[in-house]
């Protein structure tokens, strides 16, 4: 044992003093019902083996030290801990004393007697303690310093009863899990819960589709050598710790792969030398993680007939059922008895003698801790903080449609890891999906397609008009945007579901009161340093004047005959008034409870602390004090920029070095433009594949220098309806280019840098009409093949040179595309299979969709031209991404994309306030999803439904009848009438095609009134005025 052992001790003390808290209690209330009566107990460790199962004795030194301490004796009472061990060991175990339970170390050394003595002294402690003296019964340590204490203890043990404490070890100390526990049994889980769905599945499903022929060990032994890759853990979907390392993980059960009809469902179960059968598979692992343990099973169905989908239905809804029931107060032998009896009352009570005998037991330092074994006998109960693995399965179940030979049995299993709390359970492995549609595998639906019925012809005089010849819409422009009723409905269950299931995971990841004060981060009182010595003083202070020393960033202000600095990060403002022969110089600070905003809000670090808001300063000298105000504002602002700027550039990351291609040429992509352009000028360059990463450099040495293991996405965009040919990547973190951060970097070249002669050519003599600008067209999408051609080969060289990055080339659906407004000007927005990008016009947009939550579509209503889409992040810190004004004709089609990639979307009304949505979140997200999550959303959306319904069903309606007689009524009404009426209508359809008299008509009436008038022989001198 090192030098590197690092025990905690305040763990190790907290963790001590509630065993013995524990004990006591269970000797004053329980009359011992725990304990036993045992005045003490020992932990007896001998020589270390290689084991994967730790039993009580390794649980017990990993939960009170952290590390195992081989040849070592614990003697515990309730007052006092002594522990015999070797000198080496005890130099560890030294700053453990001083504790609120007295600690003896005893070293054992070469001397025979002196070690005789140690064990001496502690059976004269047992001894003293009472006659009864806890053991760990059925563990039977080896070594010879076990010996030579069974040699001490056998001449005393007449005196000495021994009871067994493995229960009470269980319960009282190991159990419960602290907050620190639950975190690595998490991780534990989820780490457990990832490799069974995003490796085997992925590793499973193409050994069948290719009909590869690997043997179970074979497939058991790839999944285990997947520890030995970090950087698969760290692209985990289920979020594991900041913190998580790699190293401290291991395989406590499994890997096992089982199939074709020979099954064990024991933990002690290993793989066997036949091949993966295509039939029922299944597979489990657990893993430990800083000793602490998972366990995930699941059952894969591979053309399943309806008997075996039904049993799995059924096995799926009772393990359901048992972790709903695990909470604290209920007994383990009613979680078993809930299976049973869902088993008898179901369509297949003959499979309860199929049913395993235990459902799961406890989890944790120990992979299976039987005192907490989960059978029909065990009136333990559950407590808050717990942890289970659930163990369902039916077994040997016959076949009634086997295939072949080895699917005449089969059997079924589901395993997940749970912890258990007040008022329910949380499953830590929910990443690894038991849902039918996850389990369920159909690769011969194309050989076994059943041939569709043939349909009925109808009478075509049934109908007189055909059915597509009805429309909803009499305009052409609405029919794009009819809806699918059909589709519609199979997306509502779709959303139902991914609603339910972001509910529970929010649930899960959410499972304690966690988040920010007010829903924003709490600030850190900051302190500022402007002198370390006296000798650092500006000299100038001597005179006792105000000196704004630039260099320090500080002002000096001499306060009841001393110098005090102020650094400027404590200086609001400064301003300078003129009364009479005298000027005034306040100078404000910033201090907690101003109440003046949230940016010059301060926190308090002491609540008793009292601060100084302001100084004023009077002189006759009015020029000084207007250069001292100007210094310090100046200094106050070159002050807020640094900062600005350093927030700036918080993010970004100083990349390692490139490491060149020494031995050959790099592959290049030259005559391309970077954006955005270094030193804001356009210059053509050409881009390097190198062993860690590309090399853009340019004629002037210019370059950018990109690693991979900083790249996220790598998109190719083809020039096909667009001016450009991008090769686009999109970085972790980002970087410096010139004086300028960026996150995305791309490389292009112009699609349309052809030259067209408009002047004409010897050519174009012999040539007419449109045959040379044919030619010119033709020549264009060669060109543009071309070069869609050379780049997307350079993309996936750039894919194949990192492709221990675990990321690929990503190319954008045009066909799935639609335009809307993410930052200032419209732009196309296309999805990728991982994305949601614009990558046509600075700035660009790219959204990853794993890291989305939720989608909300805003300003949908009737009538409107547009709406808005909205988009959540599962980093509930991070702004929502607004996209505005999408085009109502890519409504459904926008609902289908999201819908299709398994986006839980909800559509209102009303744009939002996401500001205060989103502080609302982050100020308690636990109690966020308590009260229904995302649900608020969905409310609002069946609302504006619920109305509609409304307004459909008070729309004015009249039966036949009653409209033939509102039709004799109203032409008798019209009879008398008809002609003033078609007059009335007459003019007013003249009028409005004729749009007025002409102006001839005009004046012949006008030249009517003037006669009448007695006007006429001035209106002839006008119009002869007016000919003339």
């Amino acid at each position: 044992m090192g030098d590197e052992v690092k025990i905690d001790s305040q763990t190790f003390h907290h963790r001590l003093s509630n065993l013995t808290s524990a004990w006591k209690t269970d000797k004053r209330s329980n009359n011992d019902a725990l304990f036993g009566g045992v005045g003490s107990f020992i932990i007896l460790m001998g020589k270390t083996e290689e084991t994967t199962n730790y039993q009580k004795t390794n649980s017990m030194h990993y939960w009170l030290l952290g590390y195992e301490f081989p040849a070592t004796l614990m003697v515990f009472t309730p007052d006092a801990l002594w522990i015999v061990t070797t000198a080496k060991k005890a130099k560890h175990l030294e700053g453990l004393k001083g504790g609120k339970i007295p600690i003896e170390i005893l070293s054992r050394t070469k001397d025979a007697e002196q070690n005789a003595k140690h064990f001496e002294a502690c059976l004269d402690l047992v001894k003293k303690s009472g006659k009864k003296l806890g053991v760990l019964a059925k563990e039977a340590p080896s070594g010879p310093f076990v010996e030579e204490w069974k040699k001490a203890f056998g001449d005393a043990a007449k005196d000495i009863e021994e009871v067994d404490i493995t229960p009470a070890l269980s319960i009282a100390a190991l159990a419960v899990k602290d907050e620190a526990e639950l975190r690595n049994v998490r991780d534990s889980a989820r780490a457990s819960a990832g490799i069974m769905t995003e490796f085997f599945v992925e590793e499973m499903s193409e050994v069948l589709d290719e009909e590869k022929k690997v043997t179970h060990k074979q497939l058991s032994d790839k999944i285990d050598r997947k520890l030995d890759e970090p950087k698969f853990f760290q692209n985990l979907k289920s979020k594991l710790s900041a913190d998580f390392d790699t190293q401290q993980l291991d395989f406590i059960y499994g890997p096992v792969v089982q199939s074709g009809g020979t099954y064990d469902l024991k933990i002690t179960a290993q793989p066997d030398e036949n091949n993966l059968h295509a039939g029922i598979i299944i597979a489990g692992l657990g893993l430990r993680y800083k000793s602490y343990s998972s366990m995930v099973a699941r059952t894969y169905l591979v053309d399943p007939n309806d008997a075996i989908e039904s049993n799995y239905k059924l096995l799926l809804s009772i393990h359901e059922a048992i972790i709903k029931e695990a909470r604290e107060g209920i007994a383990l032998k009613d979680l078993y008895n809930k299976a049973i009896s869902l088993i008898r009352s179901s369509k297949r009570p003959e499979l309860e003698k199929h049913f395993v005998k235990s459902t799961g037991a406890g989890i944790g330092l120990e992979t299976k801790d039987t005192v907490l074994a989960i059978n029909a006998k065990n009136n333990r109960v559950l407590k808050d903080g717990m942890t289970l693995y659930i163990s369902t399965g039916f077994a040997d179940v016959e076949n009634p449609k086997p295939q072949d030979k080895k699917s005449k049995t089969y059997s079924l299993a589901i395993t997940d890891t749970i912890r258990i709390r007040r008022d329910d359970s949380v499953v830590f492995t929910n990443g690894a999906a038991a849902d039918t549609g996850s389990v369920c595998f159909f690769f011969k639906d194309e050989e076994e397609e059943p041939q569709p019925k043939k349909q009925t012809k109808k009478d075509p005089k049934v109908g007189a008009v055909a059915a597509s010849n009805i429309t909803k819409t009499k305009l052409r422009a609405e029919r794009t945007t009819q809806v699918d009723e059909g589709a519609e409905a199979r997306r509502r269950e779709h959303q139902k579901e991914l609603a339910q299931k972001k509910q529970q995971e929010g649930l899960s990841t959410y499972s304690e009161a966690v988040g920010d004060e007010n829903g924003v981060t709490q600030k850190k009182f900051k302190k500022f340093e402007s002198y370390k010595r006296d000798n650092q003083f500006p000299s100038k202070v001597k005179e006792l004047a105000i000196v704004v020393d630039e260099k320090a960033s500080t002002i000096v202000l001499p306060i009841y005959g001393r110098p005090v600095p102020f650094h400027i990060q404590t200086v609001k403002n400064a301003s300078k008034t003129d009364e009479g022969e005298w000027a005034f110089l306040r100078i404000n600070l910033l201090s907690p409870g101003q109440g003046v905003g949230r940016k010059d809000d301060q926190p308090f670090e002491d609540p008793t602390a009292q601060f100084v808001r302001s100084f004023t300063f009077r002189s006759r000298d009015s020029d000084r004090f207007e250069a001292i105000a100007d210094q310090i504002t100046n200094l106050r602002k070159a002050a807020v920029r640094r900062e600005q700027e350093k927030k700036e550039l918080e993010d970004v990351v100083e990349q390692d070095k490139l490491v060149e291609v020494r031995n050959r040429k790099p592959n290049r992509l030259d005559a391309v433009y970077p954006r955005p352009a270094l030193d804001g000028k356009r210059v053509s360059g050409e881009v390097e594949i190198h062993q860690n990463g590309l090399r853009y450099m340019d004629h002037r040495g210019s370059k950018i220098d990109i690693l991979f293991s900083n790249v996220k996405h790598l998109f190719f965009q083809p020039c096909t309806h667009e001016l450009i040919v991008i090769i686009h990547v999109h970085l972790k973190n980002p970087i410096m280019i010139g004086k300028k951060k960026a996150k995305d970097v791309q490389f292009y070249r112009e699609a349309t840098d052809m030259q067209f002669d408009e002047t004409g050519n010897r050519k174009r003599k012999h040539r007419y009409g449109d045959e040379e600008e044919f030619e010119q067209e033709q020549q264009e999408r060669r060109q543009r093949a071309q070069l869609d051609k050379h780049f997307k080969r350079f993309a996936e060289d750039i894919q194949v040179a990192a492709r221990d990055e675990g990321w690929g080339v990503d190319i954008p659906f045009r066909e799935l595309g639609f335009n809307g407004v993410p930052n200032r000007s419209n732009v196309f927005m296309q999805p990728t299979a991982d994305c949601l990008v614009q990558l046509t016009e600075p700035p660009f947009t790219v959204l990853t969709l794993e890291e989305i939550e939720i989608a909300h579509l805003e300003r949908v209503q009737f009538g409107l031209k547009n709406f808005d889409m909205v988009f959540v992040f599962k980093d509930f810190q991070r702004p929502p991404c607004h996209i505005n004004t999408i085009p109502v004709e890519s409504l459904e089609p926008v609902k289908e994309w999201l819908d299709s990639i398994n986006i839980a979307y909800c559509e209102g009304p009303l744009n939002l306030n996401w500001s205060t949505i989103m502080k609302t979140i982050t100020s308690d997200p636990h109690q966020f999803f308590v009260d229904g999550g995302w649900s608020f959303l969905a409310a609002e959306t069946d609302d504006e439904d619920n109305a509609d319904e409304e307004d459909e069903e008070s729309a004015f309606e009249m039966s036949d009848e009653e409209l033939a007689a509102a039709g004799d009524e109203s032409s008798e009404d019209d009879s008398d009438f008809d002609d003033d009426a078609s007059a009335d209508e007459g003019s007013e359809v003249s009028d409005e095609e004729s749009g007025g008299e002409d102006w001839d008509e005009l004046e012949r009436k006008a030249k009517k009134k003037d006669r009448e008038g007695g006007l006429e022989d001035e209106d002839k001198d006008k119009g002869r005025k007016k000919k003339r």
